[in-house]
């Protein structure tokens, strides 16, 4: 729900423990206040965010990102541990993960 009381429905397109990208079918103003909430396995996370400038504007759907500026510590530890079991899950291996042991000494 933004500043003005409206509603209105996207899609997540990521999530971090500091913001996300939206997907809404028109942008936002950059600075509006908005409530956002959604449903992770471990249960739901609700809090207030700030809009801030559309990734691509002009166009339908129109990604937004947008940062959080308050969430309840039981939201925080709801969104902690589900970023948490989607890293645990992951199914990628480091491709890196060879060439970052150490080197021997001589």
């Amino acid at each position: 729900m933004d500043e003005s009381g409206q509603r209105a429905r996207a899609k997540l397109q990521s999530i971090s423990l500091t913001g996300g990208l939206l997907q809404l079918q028109r942008e936002l103003s950059a600075g509006d206040f908005v409530e956002i909430a959604f449903h992770t396995r471990n249960g739901a996370v609700h809090g207030m965010a700030e809009m801030l400038q559309p990734a691509r504007k002009f166009q339908s759907p129109c990604l937004q990102p947008f940062r959080f500026i308050a969430l309840a510590d039981e939201d925080h530890r709801n969104l902690s541990m589900a970023l948490d079991t989607a890293l645990d899950s992951s199914t990628f291996e480091n491709p890196m993960s060879e060439r970052l042991k150490p080197a021997p000494r001589l």
